[in-house]
C-alpha cells in the first residue's frame, strides 16, 4: 500500500518492506536533473570564470570533466537504496558501527542545513531582483514557504515536484542559455589569449567534482523505495549519473557565461538584466526549483537527525509525527542560518564547502569500498537497529581510524580561506586534497579491516 500524495510519508529511517516498494529507476533521473536546475548551481558554475578566471571553453570543459568524475562516486551510492531499503546514513552503521556512525551523521546533518540555508539566500536574491521592493527577510520567507509542503509530505511529493521542475526549470535554463548566446555570444572569450592557466582549470574541475560528491549522503534516501534486483540497481546508477551530470552542467555552463558578462557585479542581478522582459518568468521558475532542492535537503537532514536520535533511544519508534516535528525544526534552523549569512553569502558558502568536503571525502571512500569491495552489498539490515549494533558492533575501529587518517592526509593539499597546505601553495592554490583522500583511504581501509576486523566481512567474500 502506497501513501497518497497528500499525506505525509509513513516510513522514516526503517527498512522499506517489499510490499511498499514502488517506482522505476528512471524516476531517479528527474530527481537529480530537476533538483540541480537552480540558482545555486548557476552561481557555482560562475566561480569558474569569476573567481578562477577561465575563458568560456576551458571553463565548460573543466566543469564537464569534474561533474563526470564526481558523479561516478555519487551514483555508486544509488544501488544501496534498492538493495538495503534504508537511508544512506543508517547504512553507514555497517561501516562505522552503531555509535561510530554518529559523528559522521551529525556532520551530514550540518551539511544538509547549510545547503538549505544557501538555497534560501540565493532564492531570495532572485525574488528581490524581480521585485525590488521586496525586503530580504520576506523574500527568504517566500522560498521557505514553498519548501514546507514537499519537505513535510516527503518522498512521493519530492519525486513528483522534481518531475515538474525537470520540465519547468529545464525550459527556463535552456532559454537562458539560448538568450545569452544569441544576444551576447560575441562578447564571450572562448579561449585565453595567452598560455592556459592550469591552476584555474584544476580548481574548476575540483569544484564541479565536489559538487557531485556532496550528494553522496542523499542518494539512497531517494532510491530506497525502488524494488530490489541487480538490473534495477544498475539502472539506478545510470539514471542518477546521467540526471545529475546533465542537470548540473546546463546551469553551470550558463553560470560560466554569465560570470564573464558580470564584470564584477552579482550573478543573479546580471542574469536578471540579460533576460530583460523574460526575467520574471525565468526567476520564478528557478525560485520554485530552489524550493524543491531545499525540501530535499531538509527531508534528508531529517532522516539523518532521526538516525542519530534512534542510536541513543533504540526502543523508541520514530514515525510520521517525529519526522514532521524534526522537519519543522530544521526548516527553522535553515531560516536562521540564511538570515545570518545573507550579507556575506559567497564567502560563507565557499568556506562552508571547503570545510564540508574535507570530512565528506573519506566517508564516501570508506562507504563505497566497504559496500562494493568487501561486502558486495551483503549486509544484515536488522543489525543496523540493534541496541548493541548487532554484527557491526558499537564501533568499528578500522573505519574510524581510516576516517581520521583520510582527513589528516588532506592537510598538505588543502587550500581554504583559513588554511593552505604546503603542496597546495606550490600548486598555486589548487586543492587536490579530495583526490589524495580518495586514492589513499580505500586500500588502507581494506588492509586494516582484513587485519583487525575480518569477522565483519561476509564469508562469501
Amino acid at each position: 500500500m502506497i501513501d497518497s500524495l497528500g499525506s505525509p510519508e509513513a516510513e522514516t529511517i526503517y527498512p522499506i518492506p517489499a510490499v511498499r516498494r514502488h517506482g522505476r529507476p528512471r524516476d531517479l533521473f528527474t530527481v537529480w536533473f530537476g533538483s540541480n536546475l537552480m540558482m545555486l548551481t548557476i552561481v557555482t558554475g560562475a566561480l569558474s570564470t569569476t573567481v578562477f578566471g577561465q575563458p568560456l571553453l576551458p571553463a565548460v570543459l573543466a566543469l564537464l570533466v569534474g561533474n563526470l568524475i564526481g558523479a561516478i562516486f555519487m551514483a555508486l551510492h544509488a544501488a544501496q537504496g534498492p538493495r538495503l531499503g534504508v537511508p544512506q546514513m543508517v547504512q553507514t552503521r555497517g561501516q562505522f558501527g552503531l555509535m561510530g556512525a554518529v559523528p559522521v551523521t551529525a556532520v551530514i546533518v550540518l551539511m544538509y542545513v547549510g545547503f538549505a540555508a544557501s538555497n534560501l539566500v540565493l532564492g531570495a536574491e532572485g525574488l528581490q531582483s524581480i521585485l525590488p521592493g521586496l525586503g530580504r527577510l520576506p523574500a527568504i520567507l517566500v522560498i521557505q514557504a514553498l519548501s514546507i509542503l514537499p519537505a513535510i509530505l516527503g518522498y512521493r511529493m519530492i519525486h513528483v515536484s522534481a518531475q515538474v521542475m525537470t520540465l519547468l526549470c529545464g525550459i527556463a535554463v535552456i532559454f537562458c542559455i539560448w538568450r545569452v548566446l544569441v544576444l551576447h555570444g560575441g562578447e564571450l572569450p572562448l579561449l585565453a589569449s595567452g598560455p592556459i592557466h592550469w591552476t584555474g582549470i584544476l580548481r574548476t574541475l575540483s569544484t564541479a567534482a565536489l559538487w557531485q560528491i556532496a550528494y553522496a549522503p542523499y542518494v539512497s534516501d531517494a532510491s530506497r523505495y525502488l524494488p530490489s534486483g541487480p538490473a534495477g540497481e544498475r539502472r539506478a546508477f545510470i539514471c542518477c549519473f546521467s540526471g545529475s551530470v546533465l542537470g548540473s552542467m546546463l546551469p553551470m555552463g550558463l553560470g560560466a557565461a554569465v560570470g564573464l558578462l558580470a564584470t564584477g557585479h552579482g550573478i543573479v542581478g546580471t542574469l536578471t538584466g540579460l533576460l530583460g522582459p523574460w526575467a520574471v518568468a525565468v526567476l520564478v521558475a528557478l525560485s520554485l526549483g530552489i524550493a524543491v532542492a531545499n525540501a530535499m535537503n531538509v527531508y534528508c537532514g531529517t532522516l539523518s537527525s532521526l538516525t542519530v536520535a534512534q542510536t541513543f533511544t533504540p526502543d523508541r519508534h520514530y514515525g510520521r509525527t517525529s519526522r514532521v516535528a524534526v522537519t519543522v525544526a530544521l526548516l527553522v534552523l535553515a531560516f536562521a542560518m540564511a538570515t545570518l549569512m545573507a550579507n556575506s553569502f559567497m564567502i560563507t558558502y565557499s568556506e562552508f564547502l571547503e570545510l564540508l568536503m574535507s570530512v565528506m571525502i573519506p566517508w564516501t571512500a570508506i562507504n563505497l569500498t566497504d559496500y562494493y569491495l568487501l561486502h558486495h552489498g551483503d549486509y544484515d539490515v536488522a543489525s543496523f537497529f540493534k541496541r548493541d549494533g548487532g554484527r557491526y558492533g558499537l564501533y568499528n575501529a578500522p573505519a574510524l581510524v581510516c576516517y581520521v587518517i583520510g582527513i589528516l592526509v588532506q592537510a598538505p593539499f588543502l587550500s581554504t580561506a583559513l588554511y593552505t597546505g604546503q603542496v597546495a601553495r606550490a600548486l598555486g592554490g589548487v586543492d587536490l586534497s579530495w583526490v589524495v583522500s580518495l586514492i589513499l583511504t580505500p586500500p588502507l581501509y581494506i588492509a586494516m579491516t582484513r587485519r583487525f576486523n575480518p569477522r565483519s566481512i561476509p564469508v562469501t567474500e
